[in-house]
């Protein structure tokens, strides 16, 4: 074992140390990012590279793209190949965002203000992307596909604007070419600051970033007909002080790591730690992932081969019995701007499942819904 591969598992057994227990094989597959756009299209990803911004660096700017129907039919035409032990699929925790930026409306304003449309109607703006609403119904309809609630719009809307009445070069070069916020400005720090919705730079801004949480919410409710009962913040930011108003929408749990970082102001978070099955001041469950699967971002991340490092995070959490929580981004099984990077990850997911249900048959598959009312009726098998 190398010095890497012990550090690894030294992480994933620390962070199945404390929490709730089950004797069941217990498996989610959480996604993140669903309906947001990111990279639009080829066209534009060539013209980034050619005004030279390095998207191929990044991994979610390189291939990250809302799905397109082929690769929604792909997708879950490989998910029911499979079944457990209670002949249930595969199931995909989808977390959705619900909205996108309205480029149109808010360049008619000369960007004085914030527009958005639902993301049943970006579908519509895009190429092969019709019948995408009705591909996510026939998904959940199947037991595949579980929206639940990500964001209003994978977007800081609030730094986003201020960067565009600024007239900053870079953000206008993404906003021209209808990018929310891909292009990182030169001189800004490592890491995509406009993608973090959650992130609040004042109270007031605060406030205004808890308004998008319960409008994007009710939203939610109004898109898919039924309330988003647990929800991941982007980037895991996200601030204690809004567990009430969100409980107050039906959220009964939130998905994340371990570790959820609080803006404190100035750029300096706050860490806060979590476990499994612990539960907040308002009694919500916190899902605590201890699995990973990222075939696009297998080489940035230092793994060399994603199904045996997700089988591995696996037979630690089994072995602790603990469920597999396992983070698998949309950007994996995005085609449309890249049918190679599809086709691999649905090639290594294949794989996964078939290993997966040949070493443990007795593997029950569900949302991360499902898991949370287990762990709320079972309490009392909290460490």
């Amino acid at each position: 074992m190398s010095f890497s591969d012990f550090k690894n598992r030294s992480a994933r057994i620390r962070e199945n140390l404390r929490g709730w227990r089950t004797d069941r094989k217990i498996i989610v597959i959480e996604s993140d990012d669903w309906g947001s756009i990111r990279m639009p299209s080829v066209e534009v990803y060539n013209k980034s590279l050619k005004a030279g911004y390095p998207l191929d660096q990044t991994v979610y700017e390189r291939y990250d793209c809302i799905l397109s129907q082929d690769d929604l039919e792909l997708f879950f035409n490989l998910l029911t190949q499979f079944h457990d032990k209670n002949n249930n699929y595969p199931i995909i925790t989808a977390n959705c965002v619900v909205a996108n930026p309205d480029f149109e409306k808010i360049k008619e304003e000369e960007f004085q203000t914030y527009h958005y449309e639902l993301i049943t109607a970006t579908f519509k703006k895009y190429p092969k992307h019709q019948n995408n609403f009705k591909l996510w119904e026939e998904g959940f309809n199947k037991g595949i596909f579980f929206p639940q609630f990500h964001a209003r719009e994978h977007l800081n809307v609030s730094l986003f604007m201020d960067a565009l009445r600024r007239g900053n070069p870079d953000i206008h070069f993404a906003f021209n070419n209808q990018m929310s916020g891909n292009i990182r400005p030169s001189g800004e720090p490592k890491g995509n600051i406009y993608m973090e919705a959650t992130r609040y730079y004042s109270p007031e801004d605060k406030k205004q970033k808890l308004a998008v949480i319960l409008e994007g919410l009710d939203l939610f409710e109004k898109i898919f007909g039924y309330k988003s009962e647990t929800i991941i913040p982007t980037n895991y930011i996200w601030s204690n002080e809004f567990n009430q108003d969100v409980l107050l929408k039906g959220v009964k749990a939130l998905q994340g790591q371990r570790r959820m970082k609080e803006p404190l102001g100035n750029g300096v978070d706050k860490n806060h730690y979590h476990y499994l099955g612990q539960k907040s001041k308002y009694g919500q469950i916190y899902l605590i992932r201890n699995a990973i699967f990222e075939p696009s971002a297998m080489h940035k991340m230092g793994i060399t081969d994603p199904v045996d490092k997700c089988l591995a995070d696996i037979s630690i959490a089994f072995r602790m019995n603990k469920p597999a929580i396992i983070c698998s981004h949309r950007v994996n099984y995005a085609g449309f701007i890249d049918e190679t990077n599809r086709d691999k990850s649905l090639k290594m997911l294949d794989q996964l499942l078939r290993k997966v249900l040949k070493r443990w048959p007795e593997i029950e598959f569900m949302s991360s819904s499902q898991l949370a009312d287990i762990i709320s009726l079972n309490n009392n098998k909290l460490t």
